[in-house]
């Protein structure tokens, strides 16, 4: 399943800058929010397309990620 991750608000914290719509792809075969490896996925696409840290910035979690299923 593929799903389309997007930040939700402006965020800076710990020296990593996030704006709102920031956004990426990741394949998963469930919520990939749900699993270490997901969230793993998430930080690693947002690193490639963007060069911020999730995980630096605490912000692998649901309060600030929109998760939706694309197909």
């Amino acid at each position: 399943m593929l799903y389309k991750v997007t930040v939700k608000s402006n965020l800076n914290s710990n020296g990593v800058r996030l704006e709102k719509g920031m956004s990426v792809e990741v394949s998963s075969q469930s919520l990939p929010l749900s699993t270490l490896q997901g969230k793993e996925q998430i930080n690693n696409a947002f690193k490639a397309k963007y060069g911020v840290d999730l995980k630096k910035a605490c912000a692998l979690q649901s309060i600030y990620l929109d998760v939706v299923k694309i197909k």
